[in-house]
């Protein structure tokens, strides 16, 4: 609480050296009002605050101010908070103030998603007011058992964090094991989505990401529908759904926008795709070094021939072609769109050509590597997809160094690791680990939607 003769004079040293604080006054009202300009709506502004008092009497203006949209305030904390949050604080004869909310900042219009594309489906994605993003969900899930729980995480950034599950299809053990670690979070400031994950994951060393983020409403829906947890930060377009498992990171939206029977073939290529991306090029490193007894012999007179002019051994040499795909992947990604096409085709096919002219590597790693960066095109998740390029490195290492021992050893050592990770206390890899056959008809494939009448 603070004096109020001295209320303005408090606020206006509050915010010194903020050139962008707006300071209105209507001297013959003796009304002065504060806010951010780039905060507030112009349509709410002149409707609040510029039409009501430039056509009243002084005689009227505590009756304005009295009604409704205008909360009286006398804590200098709520006015400073008020003001931050894009209410506009009015001073009427330095005595009375009041708080009258005029949020409405220019916010990027809703537009298709730009990484989880599908061919058929809803083009929505989330854009970074976490409003918006909460009227897209609502407008999907039209009932109340819709429970949405309000965070405040930063001291200086103070974003707003939205907690939403359904009542009664999502465990409460659930939510409280995210309220408490959303409220265990101290830091000065949160900015995106991502950055807040990594504070309250079970394993923040992990590889492996441990909560599914999306950007399409229509994903956050169907984790509603199946129990699950999901959160919206304010100024980010991502939302995220835990508990998660491995396996829900090979799904897409396209899987139900389609015939079954398309949709499973899809799942189960993208799991073809899984141990390509893992397996293909550290396997082609083991037989060329350890292993050449495996290799047919039709082909083996061909990579003989192929290999004979190449000065390192394969391990070296599928390292350096891997290390290569990856900085052209992050060239592409970093450039604009136009500019990355060309920089991730032509340099594909420049350097790939270039390495096996000047005998720098041998063309049959050059079709492995790109098989494998291909395949690495298929996993829906674009964090999944980048921790399993990692773990291929350690399989390439491994099977350059012990062979097909290393090899299998390197896959069971993944397997392990995966079967101790947890997503909010759940097992990772369920249903695979602990086995439940019944869930499988779902995750490995997609099975036929069915009437509940026809149950």
């Amino acid at each position: 609480m603070f004096r109020s003769k001295n209320k303005l004079n408090h606020l206006k040293n509050a915010f010194s050296g903020c050139d962008d604080l707006v300071i209105r006054s209507f001297p013959e009202l003796e009304i002065v009002t504060l806010y951010f300009g780039h905060l507030v709506g112009n349509e709410e502004l002149e409707q609040n605050i510029i039409h009501p008092f430039s056509h009243i009497s002084e005689n009227e203006v505590r009756a304005v101010l009295e009604s409704s949209p205008y909360e009286k305030c006398e804590s200098e904390e709520k006015l400073i908070e008020g003001i931050l949050a894009g209410k506009a604080a009015i001073f009427y004869q330095e005595t009375a103030t009041y708080l009258i909310d005029l949020f409405a900042p220019e916010i990027r219009s809703i537009t298709a998603a730009e990484i989880e594309t599908v061919i058929v489906g809803p083009r929505e994605a989330f854009v970074e007011s976490v409003q918006v993003n909460l009227s897209l969900i609502r407008r999907r899930l039209q009932t109340n058992k819709l429970k949405v729980l309000s965070f405040k995480i930063g001291d200086l950034t103070n974003t707003q964090l939205n907690v939403l599950y359904l009542e009664g299809k999502t465990s409460y053990s659930y939510v409280e094991s995210i309220k408490t670690r959303l409220q265990k979070v101290k830091v000065e400031g949160i900015h995106d989505l991502n950055m807040m994950l990594e504070y309250i994951e079970e394993y923040p060393f992990s590889l492996f990401p441990q909560y599914l983020t999306t950007e399409r409403p229509d994903v956050v829906v169907s984790k509603l529908l199946e129990g699950k947890v999901v959160g919206l930060c304010d100024g980010s377009p991502y939302a995220f759904s835990a508990p998660t498992s491995f396996w829900e990171y090979f799904q897409s939206p396209d899987d139900y926008n389609q015939r079954w029977i398309l949709g499973s073939l899809s799942r189960i290529l993208r799991l073809i795709a899984l141990f390509i991306i893992l397996f293909f090029t550290a396997f082609y490193v083991s037989l060329t070094m350890f292993h050449y007894e495996m290799i047919p012999v039709a082909l083996l007179k061909s990579l003989i021939e192929s290999r004979s002019k190449v000065p390192f051994p394969p391990v070296f040499e599928a390292l350096i072609m891997e290390f290569i795909v990856e900085l052209l992947r992050e060239a592409g990604a970093r450039l604009p769109d136009k500019i990355g096409q060309t920089i991730g085709i032509v340099g594909g096919i420049v350097i790939g050509t270039a390495s096996v002219e000047a005998g720098f590597t041998s063309n049959i790693l050059i079709v492995v590597v790109a098989v494998s960066a291909i395949a690495s095109f298929v996993i829906p998740h674009i964090i999944m997809s980048a921790s399993i390029r990692v773990s291929r490195f350690l399989l390439i290492i491994l099977a350059g160094t012990l062979g097909n021992f290393g090899f299998v050893a390197g896959f069971t050592f993944i397997v392990i690791y995966l079967a101790r990770l947890t997503s909010l206390e759940r097992s990772y890899l369920v249903p695979l680990a602990p086995i439940s056959f019944s869930k499988w008809r779902d995750t490995f494939i997609r099975v036929p939607l069915i009437n509940k009448q026809d149950k």
